[in-house]
């Protein structure tokens, strides 16, 4: 089973990529998140031609995320439990055995501002959620956008990215090692212990080409998963294309 998460930075402007992964790469699962679409926009026809069932939360312009499958998901749920909030940053459903939750964690915008106290209410409200399901569901995979670097080998610049940035701050770090402490695993760092490996340029000062990047993009998997767990990489491919997401495709494939 191959499942993968991908921050497509608005679904109106990259369908046509999205098709194109999708035919050449073949996932099972596909976690979205910046769909930017609203649910009556979503071309969730078009994905059925490839051979995906759609679910999804939207909203105009922000936001959105989605769950592609080529099972039928089942046991949808929109948001996260107990944290009241108009953006639509989660969606979860079960596919086949396996539980998956799709994540567009709040960017945070800059430590000490309003929008990084509500990352951290968001994280925490988030932590609280993770703990049932992981208790209900012993196959379950976490995966997103997250907004943050795990370490210093997921940033290409420690001394910048460091412990009072934003996507990197120890609040934000600790925030994701609560979750991991959930008995979580970051199915990337399994099988690579490498840094230097991201998932996420931006636009300007030609990043991409200098690889002036962050791994944010991940695929948490719980226990028992884990010995199941037998590959995990980043599709830096989509990325080179025109008119591309600021983020590439992060994926894991799960041995049955």
């Amino acid at each position: 089973m191959k499942i993968a998460s991908w921050n497509v930075n608005s679904l109106n402007v990259r369908l046509p990529h999205l098709e194109q992964w999708l035919r050449a790469f073949g996932p099972d699962v596909v976690g979205l998140q910046e769909t930017k679409l609203e649910d009556h926009k979503f071309p969730d026809t078009a994905l059925a031609g490839l051979g995906y069932r759609s679910v999804f939360s939207g909203q105009k312009t922000y936001n959105g995320v989605a769950i592609l499958a080529r099972e039928e998901p089942r046991d949808v749920l929109v948001g996260v439990p107990g944290f009241e909030h108009e953006h639509r940053r989660a969606i979860s459903a079960t596919i086949g055995g396996t539980r998956i939750i799709n994540l567009y964690v709040v960017n945070g915008q800059d430590v000490g501002t309003d929008k990084y106290e509500l990352k951290l209410q968001w994280l925490a409200a988030v932590h609280e959620w993770l703990r049932e399901e992981a208790r209900a569901h012993p196959h379950l995979v976490v995966l997103g956008d997250f907004n943050i670097a795990p370490d210093e080998r997921d940033v290409h610049d420690p001394a910048v990215w460091n412990d009072t940035h934003i996507l990197t701050s120890a609040p934000e770090r600790a925030a994701l090692r609560d979750l991991l402490a959930l008995g979580l695993h970051d199915g990337y760092r399994l099988l690579h212990e490498e840094g230097g490996q991201f998932s996420w340029w931006d636009y300007r000062q030609a990043a991409f080409r200098r690889n002036l990047g962050l791994r944010i993009d991940l695929t948490l998997v719980s226990e028992a998963l884990r010995a199941r767990t037998v590959a995990a990489g980043i599709d830096r491919e989509p990325r080179t294309w025109e008119r591309p997401s600021d983020h590439a495709p992060a994926w894991i494939e799960l041995a049955p």
